[in-house]
């Protein structure tokens, strides 16, 4: 059965989407994987698969290298390796589906955090002769703090284990439970071989002890349970409307994506950082009045109020939990080659506000080996996790990142080239 979503206040239902990311060792098999769930699936085009068809001739293969429908740019095709964060759009009649293929070097690790971090759902893979290896705990502490609500193991090239079940048993026992200790309750365990086919559209003939989904039955089937709809609204103000014609001299809109919740004419709310009080006069939809709007939708709101509110501000439910402040605790992962330290001078970025920040202080870093936090660490180099205390020259309305993920996450930028250098999930205040 097709799971449909609902749009709020309008009764219409679409096919459910689904984000998902790629994840694992260098030759584990991801982009394999992803190749062979969309020619299976049948989401590739003639001409794509011609294309692929004709570079594998080229090195040497008899049959079609089907990582190469993801693997697309280049100096990967070179190498034989996944480089950069590879998306893909494909759907089938029960849903639609938008998958980031992240790369397997343990150097590209600040790749996955890109790709997952709008994922509701890790596909984690992990090579059947290998097990459970540091670069699968990374993947899985970057899923885990990252939220995502569904960590799905494959646990790939059982051909090459002659698809033995004991071998598939002890990789998902061991897999399982280093996910607990990071707080993923839960993870579902499929042996595939992504070369041969195997359990990843259609169920394998080769292994008839296991009974499960397939990975495509699994990923068309998870519920998806976050729903930004149902959080307290957000709307980070991106730009501030104010035509300067006759006809609308009086006219002041403030135009933006909502971040989460829903927006509804005539309900109070709260303007931060300044903590004035208003109540939404008008929404503008597509050059239309509407009386209700939700995430994500880009919407002009216009309020009964004629205050002081220009880009970065937060308009947000009336009582909101975001309350300003200019120190903040987060954890993070390190994405630059330039290491972290405190003193270090930053920019900080949430949704449409950047202020001056401070690294005041790195309590830890997590070490992979372990799951130990390791105290006072100096500094953070590329690809590191760890905790870090900041101070902003101005305040900031930040959610937790565990309440949501768009209003508790914020990057930290260099102020002198503009180059990202660490991504930040904000603890509970």
């Amino acid at each position: 059965m097709t799971e449909l979503i609902d749009a709020p206040a309008t009764g219409r239902s679409t096919p459910s989407l689904l984000r998902f990311a790629t994840a694992g060792s260098v030759d584990d098999g991801k982009s394999t994987l992803v190749g062979r769930l969309l020619h299976d699936s049948k989401s590739v085009l003639a001409d794509q698969l011609e294309a692929v068809t004709q570079a594998s001739q080229d090195r040497g293969r008899d049959t079609p290298d089907l990582s190469l429908l993801t693997d697309g740019l280049r100096a990967e095709r070179e190498q034989g390796i996944t480089i950069d964060v590879a998306y893909r759009y494909f759907a089938t009649l029960r849903r639609r589906f938008i998958l980031a293929d992240t790369p397997g070097h343990v150097q590209y690790t600040r790749n996955m955090v890109t790709g997952a971090s709008t994922a509701e759902l890790a596909l984690v893979l992990v090579d059947a002769r290998n097990g459970v290896v540091e670069q699968t705990r990374r993947h899985l502490a970057v899923a885990a703090l990252l939220r995502v609500p569904h960590v799905v193991l494959a646990v790939n090239k059982m051909d090459l284990v002659d698809y033995a079940e004991p071998v598939f048993a002890a990789v998902a026992e061991e897999f399982s439970a280093h996910a607990a200790s990071f707080g993923v309750a839960e993870v579902t365990a499929i042996p595939v071989s992504a070369l041969a086919g195997d359990n990843v559209v259609t169920p394998s003939p080769h292994m008839p002890w296991y009974a499960g989904p397939t990975v495509l039955e699994h990923l068309e089937t998870v519920r998806v349970t976050h729903d930004p709809t149902r959080e307290p609204s957000r709307f980070p103000v991106q730009y501030v409307i104010r035509p300067h014609t006759p006809e609308h001299r009086d006219y002041r809109g403030y135009a933006g994506q909502i971040a989460a919740g829903v927006l509804r004419t005539g309900e109070q709310v709260t303007v931060l950082p300044s903590g004035t009080t208003s109540t939404v006069e008008g929404i503008d939809l597509l050059g239309e009045q509407v009386d209700a709007a939700w995430a994500p939708q880009s919407v002009t709101v216009r309020l009964t109020d004629d205050l002081d509110v220009s880009r970065g501000d937060l308009i947000a439910a009336r009582g909101t939990s975001a309350v300003p402040g200019r120190d903040l605790t987060a954890t993070v992962c390190h994405l630059h080659d330039r290491p972290l330290a405190p003193g270090t001078r930053v920019l900080l970025k949430h949704t449409t506000r950047t202020v001056k920040a401070m690294v005041k202080e790195i309590p830890s870093r997590l070490s992979l080996t372990d799951l130990s936090q390791q105290p006072d660490p100096g500094e953070l180099a590329a690809n590191d996790i760890g905790r870090v205390v900041l101070r902003t020259a101005e305040p900031l309305s930040l959610d937790a990142y565990a309440d949501s993920r768009r209003t508790g996450s914020f990057l930290l930028i260099d102020p002198d080239d503009g180059t990202t250098l660490t991504a930040g999930m904000t603890e509970p205040h």
